[in-house]
């Protein structure tokens, strides 16, 4: 199996090309723009109707449980499958006609990878810096540092992790103008996986752009500006994080000194009474918890607990709520 890089797919550039982060005329179209695409596959699955626009300067997450549809609309972006209908533009520049241009300005890892079995990691960069152009050895042996990766062993003895950053080195290596990650942080370990999203914040403040599909929430909610949530083949919302963020529901019981002053607490907007228990309520409260806060302060509180939900609650919460 030919290894999965895009490689093999680009023409050698001039090493100097606008990895130096583009010029405006070379940024004034989106990095990433889909309009009404379907693939759908004959056994089912794949995506209908996808409209999606990223920005310069953005980390999207794509959002959704395995089978969603998040690796189909990827291979789309990379012309290694073809919508049936619908619009797929990277760069202004059509993802099938233009697709060595494009590609040229862009780093992708697969979610399956593949390498070449005999080389070592330190041999496959640098066969893909023949290929793109750059960058020089110095500059790999600084990211194998960063990820702690062995670049003298064989690539067929890595373990799953390692072979992991071979594949994120390879991508991100070229500082590209885009970045596009299928599950990239599989097999990392915590450490490692910090260093990756660190990367990644700092690719998007020097203005390049990253297309981030993930099924794990917490690493979508790390990293991300926005989030695309996909079920079922269908963009279903596309959202800040910040703004998911303060949707999120706690859980808060209060007890006050002979139950007093609790009706103050019932009226007030985004809180909900689940339970009345003794001297004190059990409550859902929506966004801010400021509100509740300042009710209870002419109160004689004797206890009070807030459940901070974690990322994968809030993100399961809302993504069921709106997909119903």
């Amino acid at each position: 199996m030919r290894p999965s890089t895009l490689a093999t797919r680009a023409e050698a550039p001039d090493p100097s090309r606008a990895r130096r982060a583009g010029t405006d005329a070379t940024r004034s179209e989106a990095p990433i723009a889909l309009t009404g695409v379907t693939k759908v596959y004959r056994g089912g699955g794949g995506v209908r109707d996808l409209s999606l626009e990223v920005g310069w300067g953005e980390v999207f997450g794509f959002l959704g449980p395995n089978g969603a549809g998040k690796t189909t609309t990827i291979r789309m972006l990379l012309d290694l499958i073809r919508p049936q209908s619908g619009s797929v533009r990277l760069f202004g520049l059509d993802a099938r006609t233009d697709a060595v241009a494009a590609h040229r300005r862009l780093g992708y890892l697969p979610g399956e990878l593949a390498l070449y079995e005999r080389l070592s990691a330190r041999e496959t960069f640098a066969h893909f810096a023949r290929l793109r152009g750059g960058p020089d050895e110095a500059t790999v042996e600084n990211w194998a540092r960063e990820l702690d990766l062995e670049l003298d062993r064989p690539v067929r003895v890595l373990s799953r992790g390692n072979r992991q950053k071979v594949g994120l080195i390879g991508a991100m290596m070229n500082e590209p103008d885009l970045l596009v990650l299928d599950e990239p942080t599989v097999g990392l370990d915590p450490l490692v996986q910090r260093t990756v999203h660190r990367r990644l914040r700092e690719a998007a403040t020097a203005g390049r752009t990253v297309f981030l599909s993930s099924h794990v929430l917490s690493e979508v909610a790390e990293v991300a500006d926005r989030v695309g949530l996909i079920r079922d083949g269908r963009l279903i919302a596309i959202e800040r994080v910040s703004e998911i963020r303060a949707r999120a529901v706690h859980a808060v019981e209060v007890r006050v000194g002979a139950g007093a002053g609790l009706a103050a607490l019932e009226g007030l907007g985004g809180v909900t009474v689940r339970e009345r228990i003794e001297d004190g309520l059990r409550l859902e409260v929506v966004g801010s918890l400021n509100p509740i806060l300042a009710a209870l302060a002419g109160l004689d509180v004797l206890d009070l607990s807030v459940h901070e939900p974690s990322l994968e609650e809030v993100f399961l919460s809302y993504y069921d709520g709106i997909a119903r």
